[in-house]
């Protein structure tokens, strides 16, 4: 009976690297320098922490800390410098690779829940729950535009032109950064519970969402495209419905990674409409994940996520990890579409 009880709670089934040290709190945000295999993790014990990972190793390089739990994080294009907003209603701007002190660059009345840097704009834009987008040169104590968004931002995503916020109450607004004062198109989610997570598509035609309710929608924007979009289940185990929590194309082949509350992540590709690959389930939880710059790494943290509250918080096996897979070609390169009919 022991040797069951072990296998089923294997804290790492795939196999995968495990960047130490590990955080000491539930993680928020993974992101990837664009320019090197540094990586940044966010986390709920106000910490903002980077490592180096070198072929399977990982070292750890420095950290910040914020006043209150961090939730996001960011990176400028030239791979100097990390954005991370939180809680504390705030955006630092860390000068990673001179060694330099975190300053405050970004101001929000709610907590900040989504930065992206645009490097087209040399702009930051941060998300927060006081139901605003604010765009920010770093160099200036006021935001560059102040944008109303119609309730509280939960996602965003950006792949310039085009960028997607994922609001409360199902909204998903849409702007062209070529116009960013001005919405561009307001929709209702095609999923019919709260919006986790968005990842505008690499050819800025659309964009994945994913809800709490273990669905993900391939929405396009232009109408005349709509015969493509479609909705598919995932994270779901018999009766058990689990979040989606985070969605990343493949910087390289365009495919995608769903992560879930169901310790589960799984590669897809919307254009063949099949899943790739169908990984292991973890423990606990996976509440963020990414790709790093050529995706030969696929970074996702393995942590309680309290989406199924306090009373189901155990300390004892409260463990937070950080795991790097590496991706076969087979796993993440798309597969051409089965045709029907005669040719």
């Amino acid at each position: 009976m022991a040797n069951l009880t072990s296998l089923t709670s294997n804290p790492n089934p795939n196999k995968s690297f495990e960047v130490l040290p590990n955080p000491g709190d539930s993680l928020s945000s993974l992101s990837f320098s664009p320019k090197s295999n540094l990586l940044v993790a966010t986390s709920w014990d106000n910490q903002v922490r980077c490592w180096e990972i070198v072929g399977s190793n990982s070292q750890p390089k420095a950290s910040i800390s914020h006043d209150q739990p961090v939730l996001c994080s960011a990176w400028k294009d030239d791979g100097t410098t990390v954005f991370s907003g939180g809680c504390d209603k705030q955006v630092k701007m860390w000068p990673l690779l001179s060694g330099g002190q975190a300053q405050t660059v970004a101001m929000h009345d709610g907590p900040v829940k989504e930065i992206a840097w645009i490097p087209q704009m040399s702009l930051l834009v941060s998300g927060s729950w006081d139901k605003t987008l604010r765009y920010w040169d770093t160099r200036q104590q006021n935001p560059a535009h102040v944008q109303q968004l119609p309730e509280r931002c939960y996602a965003l995503s950006v792949n310039y032109p085009l960028m997607i916020v994922g609001t409360a109450d199902r909204h998903i607004v849409i702007f062209d950064l070529r116009n960013p004062q001005a919405e561009f198109k307001r929709i209702q989610s095609p999923l019919k519970y709260q919006t986790r997570c968005v990842a505008a598509f690499p050819d800025q035609q659309g964009f994945l969402v994913g809800s709490i309710e273990g669905r993900v929608g391939v929405h396009h924007i232009d109408d005349a495209q709509q015969s493509k979009n479609f909705t598919f289940k995932c994270h779901r185990e018999g009766n058990d419905i689990f979040s989606v929590n985070s969605l990343n194309f493949h910087p390289v082949h365009h495919t995608f990674a769903t992560a879930g509350s169901d310790g589960a992540f799984n590669f897809w590709d919307k254009d063949s409409k099949q899943r790739l690959k169908a990984f292991s389930r973890c423990p606990l939880p996976i509440p963020c994940s990414t790709f790093n710059m050529d995706g030969s790494i696929f970074a996702y943290g393995v942590c309680y996520d309290w989406s199924r509250g306090a009373e189901n918080h155990n300390p004892t096996n409260a463990k937070t990890s950080i795991y790097l897979h590496s991706p076969q070609e087979a796993e993440v390169k798309g597969k051409p579409r089965i045709a029907t009919g005669r040719k």
